[in-house]
């Protein structure tokens, strides 16, 4: 049965007494914890593609909040915007498993697919720790078993909606043509505030990681956007776009 996971505490404080032992007050403070934010990945064009999530949890339960999250598939604004999920609708959560790097999941049913495995694969991985997944026991799997699913720039860092200040780190892996690739930053207005090309540890058939910083200057706090992509090496044009939504401080 799926659930989000919630934990909520509530401290009174009883704020003196009468000499006659009436109570002169009693304040009520919410201590809940501040949510965690978790990374969750869905489709598009049948590449996976993050999307965050706000839980509140304790670490122990984490990996089985985030797979809780994925099983609920997109939001209607994310459907809007093209996220799709390859799990099924009334698929369910069963056993979960921590043992050293390995998770090992049961869901009902099973997902089968290259697709919704590779979501749920990605999805556990984002977590600390977790480098492996197994399904119902089976061998495990790790990321670069699903290339095929696994767009040629993937920006796993900042994630869509986040908001970022200048000099903000961009991460995530890459599979491109001798590891390159080019970004831009845009404001409101679609003006271009920053771009270079990026350069990852690997690419032509082999996917590399990288890291890079982003500098900008805007005269108030504004919505923009970080637009990777690969230049054809055949005719200049751009392949491989995706655009990530940011609020720029």
């Amino acid at each position: 049965m799926r659930f989000r996971v919630a934990f909520s505490l509530l401290l009174l404080v009883l704020v003196g007494c009468s000499g006659d032992g009436d109570s002169a007050g009693t304040t009520i403070v919410d201590t809940a914890p501040d949510p965690t934010v978790l990374t969750v990945f869905m489709l598009r064009d049948g590449k996976v593609e993050p999307v965050t999530r706000e839980v509140v949890a304790g670490s122990e339960v984490l990996p089985a909040a985030a797979l809780d999250q994925l099983l609920e598939g997109p939001t209607a604004e994310e459907a809007q915007a093209g996220l799709k999920t390859a799990i099924p609708e009334n698929a369910e959560r069963g056993g979960l498993e921590l043992a050293d790097d390995l998770a090992t999941v049961g869901v009902t049913p099973e997902p089968k697919t290259a697709a919704s495995r590779a979501q749920i694969v990605y999805t556990l991985t984002a977590l600390p720790n977790v480098k492996r997944v197994s399904f119902g026991g089976a061998t495990p799997l790790r990321r670069r078993a699903f290339e095929n699913q696994t767009p040629a720039i993937l920006v796993e860092s900042p994630l869509p909606g986040e908001s970022v200040e200048s000099g903000f780190e961009v991460t995530g892996t890459a599979n491109t043509f001798e590891a390159t690739f080019n970004y831009e930053l845009r404001d409101e207005s679609g003006k271009v505030l920053a771009k270079d090309f990026v350069t990852a540890t690997s690419g032509s058939g082999t996917r590399g990681t990288f890291r890079f910083t982003v500098e900008y200057d805007v005269p108030s706090t504004q919505q923009g956007r970080l637009v990777v992509f690969e230049i054809s090496a055949a005719d200049g044009s751009r392949t491989h776009e995706s655009s990530i939504p940011l609020t720029l401080r």
